[in-house]
């Protein structure tokens, strides 16, 4: 890890601690002073103070990050400084006040309480906001309120270049000088009733707003919602199969171990082992029961347990806080996640990997069309490995990923740092689709069960594998290599750089008189 990613996990989880005895006490958590008094600043810390707890009051000087007081819960934060963007971003409820400047997106897709900034703000203060107010004291960047719908954005000082590009519901309330609105907006007025509204939010603050405000609303001519294309997979690893490289039939006696352990990178000593190269996709695995239900892991939304890794999306980012520290891990879904940097996509992760082990493993998933801003990331962040969805927008099929993710691995040494690949697929997985993922160099396949009765499917897909192994001659799933598949057809075999079954060497001139 980074130092500043060691300090955040660090004021986080001592911050924790802290809280538990300030709600007891109703007490106010300073951070940032000695014991004596004397000021320690906080400097640069990223993704901290996150996760408040309703009634919890925390006040902290210093200068922070990315990603400062997010996914607040109902809690009263206080910066005496400054921070950088995503302020706030993805608040229920509760207080935030900065007496400084913030940096871009403050109070981003924000859907409830208030945020307070004394100074200024970068661009798109307010992006994609779905309730609340925030209440900027001096000037705001470009793009202000873009693509928000619903609450209140107060700008008492000038604002930059379009704003409101995009709204599709709340207001932005702009005091100083405003350009155009971007498109999908309109500018009226401010009305009276709206002057009394907000005087009841600015007198406490020792501020008030002009008569001759602006407000910014969506326009009724404004451009059609975008409808994302439907992501799919239009055929799967049917034109690949398996093939013996030069080994005998293993005895049916043989011992076979069918398990993929998946290890945090560089480290030995740890791992998530899981019996079959398969994690499965659904809500919860509480329900299951039987050998294989209990110890096969998941990769789950709510109420994970020790073996299992959670997916963080938007919709459980506020939740998953309480949640993640009982899992093996977690996956970081960008596609259901709104674009945001490198810098604000590790803030998130040092907020929610603070209330985890050490040892729990840290993965991002995105499309296979990004395979390689993906693997960057895996590299650059230090984290576990990737998670990548091989269905695109049109329909993709399965084969043709395999050459594309095994180069872009190769070239930016995944293998050799340890980091982990797994194929996320659509349809429930055959004992034939999870050994070629292994020997085309994955670890497992994510993909949801076909029905009710998982005991039953791992039970059946655990023989058949078996059976396959013992015919390649192989009694450890690290002993497959992409040397055991082959395309059954020239378009597979196209598509995937496979060689084609049935021309491993020249054949002999067999028909020769």
């Amino acid at each position: 890890m980074r130092d500043i990613t060691v300090k955040s996990v660090k004021l986080n989880r001592d911050l924790d601690k802290m809280l538990e005895q300030a709600l007891e006490r109703d007490l106010l958590v300073r951070i940032g002073w000695g014991k004596q008094g004397d000021e320690k600043p906080k400097k640069g810390e990223i993704g901290v103070i996150t996760h408040l707890p309703e009634n919890s009051r925390v006040l902290l000087l210093g200068d922070l990050g990315e990603c400062a007081g997010a996914m607040n819960d109902g809690g009263t934060f206080t910066l005496q400084g400054g921070c950088s963007s995503m302020l706030g971003a993805f608040q229920k409820s509760g207080r935030i006040t900065i007496e400084s400047d913030a940096g871009d997106r403050a109070g981003h897709r924000m859907n409830g309480g208030e945020i307070i900034i004394q100074g200024s703000v970068g661009d798109e203060t307010g992006a994609g906001m779905q309730g609340g107010s925030i209440i900027v004291r001096g000037h705001s960047g470009e793009a202000t309120g873009s693509g928000m719908a619903g609450g209140t954005v107060v700008v008492l000082g000038n604002t930059g270049n379009e704003p409101g590009r995009g709204m599709v519901g709340g207001r932005v309330i702009i005091s100083g000088s405003c350009p155009p609105p971007g498109e999908g907006a309109t500018m009226r007025s401010i009305e009276a009733s709206e002057l009394d509204e907000l005087a009841e939010h600015l007198e406490p603050l020792g501020l008030h707003i002009d008569s001759d405000a602006l407000v910014i609303v969506p326009s009724e001519d404004g451009p059609p919602e975008a409808e994302f294309p439907e992501t799919s997979i239009t055929e799967g690893f049917e034109g690949i199969t398996l093939v013996p490289s030069a080994r005998d039939r293993l005895p049916t006696h043989s011992p076979i171990d069918t398990s993929s352990p998946l290890r945090p990178a560089g480290q030995d000593e740890y791992a998530l082992i899981a019996p079959l190269p398969w994690i499965i996709e659904t809500d919860r695995m509480t329900a299951n029961t039987g050998t294989y239900g209990t110890s096969q892991p998941g990769l789950v939304t709510t109420e994970p347990r020790a073996n299992d890794l959670m997916l963080i999306t938007e919709d459980n980012l506020l939740e998953a806080a309480g949640l993640i520290h009982n899992c093996s891990g977690m996956v970081l879904d960008l596609t259901q996640m709104p674009v945001i940097n490198d810098a604000e996509i590790e803030a998130l992760l040092v907020s929610l990997y603070s209330r985890m082990a050490d040892d729990s493993l840290v993965f991002l998933k995105d499309s296979v069309s990004r395979v390689e801003h993906l693997f960057r990331l895996v590299v650059d962040l230090d984290l576990d490995g990737a998670l990548v969805d091989v269905a695109t927008a049109g329909g993709s099929r399965a084969a043709a990923a395999l050459p594309r993710i095994g180069l872009v691995a190769q070239a930016m040494s995944l293998p050799k740092q340890g980091r982990k690949i797994m194929l996320k697929l659509d349809e429930a997985p055959s004992a034939e689709d999870l050994l070629i993922a292994i020997a085309a160099g994955c670890s497992a396949i994510v993909a949801p069960a076909a029905d009710d009765d998982v005991e039953a499917a791992l039970t059946w897909i655990d023989g058949i594998m078996r059976g396959w192994m013992l015919e390649l001659g192989i009694s450890n799933l690290s002993e497959l290599t992409r040397r055991n598949l082959r395309a059954l057809d020239h378009d597979t075999a196209a598509i995937s750089g496979l060689r084609l079954i049935g021309y491993d060497r020249p054949l002999p001139m067999w028909l020769r008189n």
